[in-house]
């Protein structure tokens, strides 16, 4: 297209995660007629520009100015330029900024465009070669406390294969606290399927697989280099059977134990967890004569 015009709006572009040669044409083109670009990081933005000989004024626009630039941007869009963001690398909003901007955008009712590209996490989740089915992303976990415990039990439970990035630093930590809420399921669950990815599209890329536990224990003292996204395989059906039979018999017991019987705890523990009466019932009577003996 010779046509230097573009029509005023947001772009969000993706760029890449490592090769340089992933940017898409499309993209290229319109960091190239754009009247601003807007960045998480300037320097990182002006390498990708120098690379494709675009020379074009930037703005910095990251997580702690994100929503401030959000009203600057949606100014300018509706004053009739046409402004792009992209985050340092992959998809803008996934686990990166741009997200903000998205609904300010929604909320203005201004027009914006995500261009496709390269995801860190889409890619590593191929490259695994674990199932492709569903995915649970989860980007980064929370760095402690009951949100993070909590957030990890979700990963070992969940069907899907479940994607997260994490620093080379904490790679070691992360997975023995998978491994460990993996282990609180039964003893084989550590043996589920996992891959540590790393350096995607650079040099060096790596994909590691083997069991939790193995990966747990061979990051345990020495951490890997660059970027990396943990992938762990689903649970199975008896895995959930016996996460369905954990959460019973958690709901039972603070129901015992508050003084109900086993017939009105059970009644509460089934309809609460859409359970059957009969079998509820049984396993009340069961926790029941455990406490009295």
């Amino acid at each position: 297209m010779s046509d230097n015009r573009i029509e005023a709006k947001l772009y969000l572009c993706a760029t890449p995660i490592g090769n340089l040669g992933d940017i898409t044409f499309r993209a290229a083109e319109t960091l190239g007629k754009v009247g601003k670009i807007y960045c998480e990081d300037t320097r990182n933005t002006l390498k990708l520009l120098n690379a494709l000989g675009i020379k074009k004024p930037l703005e910095s626009c990251h997580e702690h100015n994100e929503q401030q630039r959000a009203a600057e941007i949606a100014d300018e869009v509706r004053g009739g330029m046409a402004v792009a963001f992209v985050s340092d690398a992959g998809m803008p909003g996934v686990s990166d900024p741009g997200s903000r901007l998205v609904r300010e955008f929604i909320r203005r009712q201004l027009p914006f465009e995500v261009l496709p590209g390269a995801s860190a996490a889409v890619t590593a989740w191929v490259a695994s070669g674990l199932g492709t089915e569903s995915l649970y992303f989860i980007g980064f976990l929370p760095r402690s406390g009951r949100e993070r415990t909590e957030a990890v039990e979700r990963l070992v439970s969940s069907r899907a294969t479940s994607a997260l990035y994490e620093s080379p630093l904490r790679v070691g930590e992360t997975l023995r606290e998978i491994v460990s809420a993996l282990e609180k399921l039964g003893e084989n669950e550590k043996n589920r399927p996992c891959c540590l990815v790393r350096e995607l599209t650079k040099t060096f890329e790596e994909c590691v697989r083997g069991t939790a536990a193995e990966l747990a224990e061979r990051y345990s003292s020495e951490p890997p280099r660059g970027e990396c996204v943990i992938l762990l395989g689903g649970a199975t059906e008896e895995t959930e059977a016996a996460l369905a039979g954990r959460k019973l018999d958690r709901l039972l017991g603070q129901l015992l134990r508050a003084g109900l019987s086993a017939k009105t705890a059970s009644r509460i523990a089934s309809e609460t967890l859409d359970l059957p009466k009969n079998a509820v019932y049984k396993r009340a009577m069961e926790l029941e004569k455990d406490n009295i003996e």
